[in-house]
């Protein structure tokens, strides 16, 4: 094409002015600039808001059924979890307790959530189970004579002093028994039988798993359950399901999303994310700015081959192509240089986890890089939009040179 052509050689030309090449080159650099740091900040926001998704459904289930007001427990839970198990992309309906509790050892007592889980053929195994650090699941199976089975995670067991197989570990039950004096803790023995590791620390942290009937044991209650828990095929369709969920299970209960369990954390994120790409676009508003000062620069320093062509018959909008197409090589050429250097740094940074943090303050031991292609072809269509619109008023004045005027004294 014969504008692409001009603007190739335009660009490619020693000129007399050094500093254009040096503002283009600069253009280039801006425009690369941030598309690499949109790609990386991104990526770190998709990083962090995947894991602590994948953490958090390790541990609980994309819907969760419970009590709108807590009043004991969910009455016949065996036939509620029966109807729910039947819902369209519900695989498994499990039901569960949780527990606040205190576990101690041979250090100082810990604050846990103890869940109750369904141990029978044929029940989901929680995912965080499903690969054990240390120990067996099957270890939690209720049986006669023998302390209730408990697995921790991997940093409560170090806190606490919990080695797989040796007993001395004790929940602190806070309403254990009633006495004439009122209500006492009591200190209920357990084994422990395994370890997980989810890799978030809050978990690994503060939660323990035993069988449902040992924990209804340990609390002194009866046969009863605070939550029901349905294992979805889509975790997308999880609104859907929660919707279905109420239709069924009455007005005493509420069944509420993983979403909606966690829309604060969620919301947040959502948040950090505009903000950033808010932020870090306005890197690409000072490689627009540069753009448009090469261009300005450049449209003044050919204003003598302008006014050549059209003075050979090149028609006015050929002209204003010319100078949109510089813009476009020098956006072309700093966003492919950004996404390369962006996705190439996400992924390395990523594998051999180059930002280490306190997982105690952030519940991770580094930060996550997660890049998505999706978000590379927006930032690329962005970035090639910024540049173009920077060519409009440069090429438009190039188109308002008048070839006896430019010519007069040559």
């Amino acid at each position: 094409m014969f504008e692409l052509t001009i603007a190739i050689r335009y660009l490619k030309a020693k000129r007399k002015q050094a500093v254009i090449s040096v503002i283009t080159v600069i253009s280039v650099i801006g425009v690369a600039a941030g598309v690499m740091a949109l790609v990386i900040a991104l990526a770190i926001n998709n990083g962090f808001r995947e894991t602590l998704e994948h953490s958090l459904l390790n541990a609980t289930a994309e819907v969760r059924i419970e009590e709108r007001v807590p009043t004991g427990g969910i009455d016949q839970w065996e036939r509620i979890s029966s109807n729910l198990a039947h819902l369209p992309h519900v695989q498994s309906a499990a039901a569960g307790l949780y527990e606040p509790a205190l576990l101690s050892g041979a250090s100082p007592g810990e604050g846990v959530e103890i869940k109750g889980i369904t141990i029978a053929p044929g029940a989901p195994i929680p995912p965080s189970l499903a690969h054990l650090k240390s120990g067996s699941f099957e270890g939690l199976r209720p049986v006669p004579g023998k302390l209730p089975g408990i697995i921790v995670g991997s940093v409560l067991a170090e806190k606490i002093g919990a080695v797989v197989g040796k007993s001395g570990i004790k929940v602190l039950v806070p309403d254990g028994r009633v006495t004439p004096l009122g209500v006492e803790p009591t200190f209920e023995p357990v084994r422990v039988v395994g370890t997980f590791e989810s890799g978030f620390y809050d978990v690994d942290a503060h939660w323990a798993f035993m069988s449902l009937q040992d924990t209804q044991t340990v609390f002194g209650l009866d046969d009863v359950v605070n939550g029901i828990e349905l294992t979805i095929d889509d975790i997308d369709k999880a609104p859907e399901v929660a919707a279905a969920a109420d239709a069924i299970i009455g007005s005493k209960l509420t069944a509420r999303s993983w979403e909606e369990l966690n829309s604060p954390l969620l919301h947040a994120f959502k948040m950090e994310r505009i903000v950033t790409i808010v932020t870090i676009g306005l890197i690409q508003l000072v490689g627009a700015l540069n753009i448009l000062i090469a261009l300005i620069m450049m449209v003044m320093e050919k204003h003598r081959d302008i006014a050549i062509l059209m003075s050979m018959g090149t028609r006015v909008q050929q002209i204003r192509r010319i100078f949109m197409f510089e813009g476009a090589l020098i956006g072309a050429a700093g966003t492919s240089i950004g996404l390369i250097l962006g996705y190439t740094l996400s992924y390395f940074a990523d594998r051999y986890q180059w930002l280490r943090l306190d997982a105690q303050i952030y519940g991770l031991p580094f930060v996550p890089f997660q890049s998505h292609w999706i978000d590379g072809m927006w930032i690329a269509a962005a970035a090639m939009a910024v540049s173009l619109l920077a060519t409009l008023y440069p090429a438009r004045n190039a188109t308002r040179i008048a070839p006896v005027e430019a010519l007069r004294y040559e």
